[in-house]
């Protein structure tokens, strides 16, 4: 069964948040989809990773572009998988799709958007029945993430 976390965005916006996280999940060779809400998230998180760092870049693309299978980090609106990654990151209120064929599923929610909170409380009901083991993330006052249930 899948790991599923809940990160609760308290201190940082999902722009500087989500980098670091693919980062750290790429070095774990791990592909990964990065599912949006809105196709406007997703399109401005795709010219965020270009450009959030001087010095380098995540490679990265979205469902709208040629060969998304190819991708390490993809970039997508829809519950398909077409690169096969491991870890699926839901943001902007995105639903998740099936959770089964991924090892780690990580919901980044906004603490200060009300329907983002709400979204994320009626997603942890519902897989918490369903029997899915969770864990929940919130940032500290230095923006360091810190396991609350």
């Amino acid at each position: 069964m899948s790991e599923v976390l809940f990160y609760h965005l308290t201190e940082s916006k999902l722009e500087d948040a989500l980098p670091p996280l693919l980062d750290k999940s790429l070095e774990r060779g791990w592909r990964v989809v990065v599912q949006a809400g809105s196709a406007e998230k997703r399109d401005a998180l795709d010219a965020h990773l270009w450009t959030y760092r001087d010095d380098s870049f995540l490679p990265h693309g979205t469902d709208e572009q040629d060969f998304p299978q190819d991708q390490p980090i993809l970039l997508t609106t829809a519950p398909d998988n077409p690169n096969a990654a491991a870890v699926r990151f839901l943001v902007a209120g995105a639903a998740p799709p099936p959770l089964d064929a991924y090892e780690r599923v990580i919901f980044l929610f906004d603490g200060y958007d009300q329907a983002e909170v709400e979204t994320a409380r009626e997603h942890w009901k519902r897989l918490k029945a369903e029997g899915h083991q969770l864990t929940y993330w919130q940032q500290n006052s230095d923006g360091r993430w810190a396991k609350k249930a």
